[in-house]
């Protein structure tokens, strides 16, 4: 005779045993501090201090054209995180771009990270690690200083 532990039951819930306990764990990146992955209320404050800097310039530059505001947006994502490992919002923030290696992300990935995160769509898509689809094609991840 089949019983209901045979063939399980909506009422016990999804098999979480695979599930990681925090977001980065899988990385091999630690739980909190230096080195965990950067939590959302950070990424969205360091955006939002980048999109000001970029609606500044244009304003003062190209008089508040839109696409103006999104291509000097670009341009400081592209540079500033290819260069240096962060943006103005980032380091603001606490936070860095680093390749899952642990190496800095460079020029190339920075700039294909930037134009994703453009569209807006990959940077809305994550996984369980907090990386949004423009972090896992560049295989990079956004954690804490």
């Amino acid at each position: 005779m089949v019983d209901r532990k045979d063939i399980g039951s909506w009422l016990s819930g999804p098999d979480t045993s695979g599930i990681s306990k925090y977001p980065g764990e899988r990385l091999g990146l630690p739980e909190s501090g230096p080195g965990s992955i950067a939590r959302a209320g950070r990424r969205i404050v360091a955006i939002c201090i980048d999109w000001g800097i970029a609606l500044l310039i244009s304003n003062y530059a190209f008089a508040g054209n839109s696409w103006a505001t999104l291509a000097v947006f670009a341009v400081e994502q592209a540079l500033l995180v290819g260069t240096l490992g962060y943006s103005i919002g980032h380091r603001i923030m606490g936070i860095h771009v680093i390749r899952l290696g642990g190496g800095p992300a460079g020029p190339l990935p920075a700039l294909v990270r930037s134009l994703l995160l453009c569209l807006v769509i990959p940077a809305v898509i994550f996984d369980p690690d907090h990386r949004g689809l423009h972090d896992k094609a560049m295989n990079t991840v956004l954690v804490r200083m």
